[in-house]
């Protein structure tokens, strides 16, 4: 499974938009600069998340977009759905039917649905805040002395 280009940058202007504080207004223009990202990808960006729900729209002399609820709230889970729809790894995902010629005679049907389903729950357990905060290397080890392992020079 990999994520669209698009999802990716998504992901990088949300993380941008988490650090602020909250209630914080970015232009298109600004959010480009900040990020590094091409200006008609982000603003293609901002006008999709605001259709999605996961960003809010402020028009005026000191509009632009915002986060339309707080970073901690705000799942991966939202972010792919919103930019990518649900996850589904095949074309045979129950309830879809017609996808596949062989449907009716495979006997995998079904049998991705738990699979979709732990990925959907995982992306459900990271927020955008857990996302947009920097780590340092070896944090993603629980339980581990990181800096024992930073003065080892590991």
């Amino acid at each position: 499974m990999r994520l669209s280009r698009m999802t990716d940058y998504g992901v990088v202007v949300l993380c941008q938009m988490a650090l602020a504080p909250q209630g914080a207004v970015y232009t298109a223009s600004q959010l480009a600069r900040q990020t590094g990202l091409p200006l008609p990808s982000v603003s293609k960006l901002l006008k999709l998340l605001a259709a999605r729900g996961i960003l809010r729209a402020q028009r005026g002399a000191a509009g632009g977009y915002g986060l339309a609820r707080p970073a901690e709230s705000i799942s991966a889970r939202d972010i792919v759905f919103a930019l990518e729809g649900p996850v589904e790894l095949t074309d045979c995902v129950e309830g879809r039917g017609g996808a596949c010629e062989r449907e009716r005679s495979c006997s995998l049907r079904g049998h991705w649905n738990p699979v979709n389903q732990a990925i959907e729950e995982a992306l459900s357990r990271v927020t955008l805040l857990e996302m947009a905060v920097p780590r340092a290397p070896y944090d993603f080890i629980r339980g581990v002395d990181v800096g024992k392992f930073r003065s080892e020079g590991v």
